[in-house]
């Protein structure tokens, strides 16, 4: 079974990303960055913003539109209330950075196996699993200049250089056109970094006119929207753009060493990553030392020109799992090969602990998943009982394994016990929903105001949850610090807690206020747990001009 795996990488790939990134796609709630990337593609179909890009009626230059773009298609295709639909761009995305991540490691060092290792660890990384299911947009710029390098790969090695550069070009711009500049920063500065150190840029002359054609492809597919939106709107350009550049030296600031655990974003792999980054270890043990010592600048590189930029977030660390899955398949390899011949302690531990531990927690979950999910499991047994034969089988299987030193084995029921939980354990998570007394969507207001002839506006910063639930555009009065007050004679408007105080000011001299409903959408938390977010609360006036 694992020889056929190994013999059709490409299948294997995708089969392990259909599941990952496909499978229960719709499960978990909508989050604040994903509220605010759907709700501006929501606008771009219902108000027709496709390049002056909007969220709740405001400009939305933030962010490139190419990632809501194609979101928008998904939805105007599949249906904008379907959460399958909204995500699915992404996890094809995901599913793009998988495949080229093989491509460009088999081209690197032309060995199969150890391009499907580099895969399928990639694929099964905690931080790739998240952005691949997760509205962001961090998967689809690091995916495209994925794609760009691969073809600048090819380009820097003397193949087909126009054809290269102008692919090369089109990704990298793509890239732009999702994120901005993060990723030529965060994985193609790092990427050149280590190619120069290791493989030298050799007949550079040769390849001169072409390069310039990558760049300049780059530029203008990457900069049209700027240009377009500095020009159709300065005002509102300029005041976010420098509100994002000032953000970058003061907000979310972090110390240099913060991202020195970045090695643990990749989860399941934490220690075998960990290991794969001790040079003096594994150098005269891989298969490749040059590839391996790429792999390994490429990913220090990249960590440490992450940790020159001031504001520092955890998810800023996704591209540094790209070059780091390709590291870890190293030690993976050298492990498969060798482990059997092994008798250093020293180097078994990690080996037992890791897979160990992973056995340990799939052996156990029948009985501590009961325990832990109790009562919450009414309706989920289903579910419940065949991830737990299935995760108790993978972790007797990988003991066994374990036992014989028959590693490939245990790597292949790595993968399978990540794709049981995503696959059939993913729905578990429902049992969680709904333990708030409080909860009260806002999801049929929109509906119910209409039918009263009420428009509903907004006043201060409503949740972005909020606002995606609500369903339509409240147009802000306060926007811009600048209040300007309904034509109508009657109407509604949502008001954060925060911001109920200022609004009693200002509405109460001229204006009748009833407060007619409070909207509550902590799904999972009430009042009196710390998971409890106020920002989700929303309290909906009724607001009547006195005569």
């Amino acid at each position: 079974m694992v020889k056929n795996l190994e013999r059709y990488p490409v299948i294997t790939l995708l089969l392990v990303c259909l599941i990952i990134f496909f499978c229960n796609l719709d499960e978990l709630y909508v989050n604040i960055m994903e509220a605010r990337n759907f709700i501006t593609a929501r606008e771009i179909l219902s108000e027709n913003n496709w390049l002056l890009t909007t969220l709740n009626g405001l400009p939305r230059y933030e962010k490139p539109p190419l990632p809501t773009w194609l979101t928008a298609i998904s939805a105007a295709t599949f249906g904008m209330k379907s959460l399958f639909a909204l995500r699915l761009p992404a996890a094809l995305a995901a599913t793009l950075m998988v495949m080229m991540m093989y491509r460009f490691t088999l081209k690197l060092h032309l060995n199969p196996r150890l391009s499907l290792y580099s895969g399928l660890i990639l694929a099964t990384s905690f931080y790739v699993i998240f952005s691949g299911r997760n509205g962001q947009w961090d998967i689809f710029t690091h995916a495209f200049m994925l794609t760009a390098i691969y073809f600048l790969y090819n380009l820097f090695r003397g193949e087909h250089l126009w054809k290269n550069a102008l692919f090369a070009g089109l990704f990298a711009g793509a890239s732009f056109l999702s994120k901005g500049p993060v990723s030529l920063y965060t994985l193609l500065l790092p990427f050149i970094i280590a190619y120069g150190i290791v493989y030298k840029f050799g007949g550079f002359r040769k390849r001169l006119l072409p390069l310039i054609f990558f760049l300049l492809i780059m530029v203008v597919t990457g900069l049209w929207w700027f240009v377009y939106v500095r020009i159709a709107d300065p005002e509102a350009f300029i005041a976010i753009a420098s509100e994002e550049a000032a953000n970058w030296g003061s907000y979310n600031i972090r110390p240099f060493y913060y991202y020195w655990s970045f090695f643990t974003q990749s989860g399941i792999w934490t220690i075998p990553a960990f290991i794969g980054l001790l040079y003096p270890y594994l150098k005269d043990r891989v298969s490749n030392k040059k590839a391996y010592l790429f792999s390994l600048l490429w990913t220090l590189s990249a960590v440490v020109l992450l940790s020159l930029i001031p504001e520092k977030k955890s998810r800023y660390l996704l591209p540094v799992l790209l070059p780091l899955a390709m590291n870890t398949s190293f030690y993976i390899e050298y492990l498969i090969n060798k482990f059997g011949v092994i008798k250093d302690k020293k180097e078994t531990f990690p080996v037992y602990f890791n897979f160990g531990l992973i056995a340990l927690i799939g052996t156990i979950f029948p009985v501590a998943g009961y325990f832990f999910f109790g009562k919450e499991l009414e309706g989920f047994m289903l579910a419940f009982l065949l991830t737990s034969i299935l995760l108790c089988t993978t972790g007797l299987l990988m003991y066994r394994n374990l036992f014989r030193k028959n590693i490939r084995n245990v790597f292949f029921l790595t993968i399978a016990f990540i794709l049981i939980i995503i696959g059939i354990g993913l729905p578990l998570e429902n049992t969680f929903s709904n333990d708030n007394k409080d909860f009260h969507n806002i999801d049929q207001l929109a509906d119910k105001a209409a039918q009263h002839g009420i428009k509903v506006y907004s006043f201060g910063e409503i949740a972005p949850e909020t606002v995606w639930e609500y369903g339509k555009v409240a147009p802000r009065l306060d926007a811009f610090h600048t209040l300007k007050y309904p034509e109508e004679t009657s109407f509604g408007v949502l008001v954060a807690p925060a911001d109920e105080t200022e609004f009693n000011r200002i509405f109460a001299s001229g204006f009748d206020l009833r407060l007619e409903d409070v909207f509550d959408i902590n799904y999972t938390a009430g009042k009196d747990e710390k998971d409890y977010k106020q920002r989700l609360v929303s309290r909906y006036y009724i607001v009547t001009k006195k005569l």
